[in-house]
């Protein structure tokens, strides 16, 4: 048996998982919340059965001493598990990194230089490398980043159209996020159509309370809606996606907000939930379903900005061999799927309503005769990032 620890690591969390190479199964998966807090909880589960525990959990270090503790209570046997590295999601790589890297200090300290890019989540993916680093001291420790995959991004697409000298001291780019997901849903799905990776073009929409799109062109990202940051692009659950820069300075002027406000504005009042009230897909489909106005308008608008991402991803492609939905909205609200491809049908899109209703969760939605092949993948992040971090340690 081989297998990969994975870790994805947040400023008060840490979520890992036990990854089988050769089935893609999780042999054990876990999660610590609230770290450093007074109250900690952390569960884990193995074959089914789940192990919760309410404790306090100072920092990173201690996390994973209880997670060990919890493999050795509870199972799988990490000593027989045949880990061959520890493989870590971080959030952003900058224009350094475009593929995934064994950790060492060197790395540490670019991956910590690039804070200013992802503050919120790059310091936090450190503090997981770190503590693991301590806890699985003898195995090597992989970086895979969630940017890399869209490095091949052409300059046209990565550019913006600011005074270049401005751009380029402080690294202002788009970057592009979700890459693990967006790389592992174009291979599926190249695989799904039973054809070459690099014979195929998808259009893969990312759909959860952060949402992106990415087009594929022989399994290169070639353009993508999340930019710089993971605010752009399309509509989320608490983010506005793309907006006008100049209302920036509209608000700031007119109601004097400050830098700070404005970025909680956008980040985390905005969205579905700041149409809504509600950043909870499920709450404002019950809403539109009773009618309520801005519940539907908040639906339009969604779809609207999703129907606009594809067409233009499909001049981008020049056609498109497949569109695949992924994430917990793609894979789970047919209704989203539905309205996001409505009126394409010639551009070649044409959705099957029986098969967008019901069915397995991997399935294709799209007509027989659809030149366009739809398909609902069901993305795994940690697979992916398990298999990476095994290509690079040579396994």
């Amino acid at each position: 048996m081989s297998s990969v620890f994975v870790v994805n690591a947040g400023s008060s969390s840490l979520k890992y998982q036990l990854v089988d190479l050769e089935s893609g199964s999780a042999l054990a998966s876990g999660l610590v919340e609230r770290i450093g807090e007074a109250r900690s909880s952390a569960r884990h589960v193995v074959e089914d059965a789940r192990h919760d525990a309410e404790l306090h959990v100072g920092d990173h270090e201690q996390a994973f001493r209880w997670v060990l503790a919890a493999f050795a209570e509870h199972g799988p046997a990490l000593d027989d598990a045949g880990i061959v590295a520890v493989g870590h999601r971080v959030v952003q790589g900058g224009a350094r990194f475009d593929g995934p890297v064994v950790v060492d200090d060197r790395v540490e300290g670019q991956i910590a230089d690039l804070a200013p890019l992802a503050p919120l989540h790059n310091p936090a993916n450190l503090l997981g490398i770190r503590a693991a680093r301590v806890a699985f001291g003898s195995l090597p420790h992989v970086a895979v980043f969630d940017t890399a995959f869209h490095r091949t991004l052409p300059r046209a697409a990565w550019r913006y159209a600011i005074d270049r000298s401005v751009a380029d001291e402080h690294r202002v780019r788009k970057y592009g996020f979700h890459g693990t997901s967006h790389q592992y849903v174009s291979r599926r799905t190249a695989q799904l159509l039973g054809r070459p990776l690099e014979d195929t073009r998808t259009i893969v929409l990312h759909l959860g309370n952060g949402a992106s799109a990415c087009a594929v062109d022989s399994g290169r990202s070639v353009e993508t809606s999340m930019g710089m940051t993971p605010l752009a692009g399309l509509v989320m659950g608490t983010r506005s996606g793309d907006v006008d820069p100049g209302v920036l300075v509209h608000l700031h002027r007119v109601a004097g907000l400050g830098v700070h406000e404005l970025d909680a504005l956008l980040n985390t009042r905005s969205g579905l939930l700041g149409l809504t009230g509600s950043g909870d897909m499920r709450d404002v489909q019950r809403a539109a379903e009773a009618g309520v106005d801005h519940a539907v308008e908040a639906l339009e608008v969604l779809a609207h900005r999703l129907r606009s991402t594809v067409g233009a991803y499909l001049a981008v492609l020049g056609g498109a061999d497949a569109i695949a939905f992924t994430a917990g909205v793609g894979e789970n609200v047919a209704q989203v799927r539905a309205a996001a491809l409505a009126g394409l049908e010639e551009l070649g899109v044409r959705i099957d309503p029986e098969r967008n209703a019901a069915g397995p969760r991997e399935r294709r939605i799209s007509t027989d005769d659809s030149r366009v092949a739809v398909w609902i993948v069901p993305t795994d992040e940690e697979l992916e990032i398990a298999r990476q971090s095994a290509s690079v340690v040579g396994v």
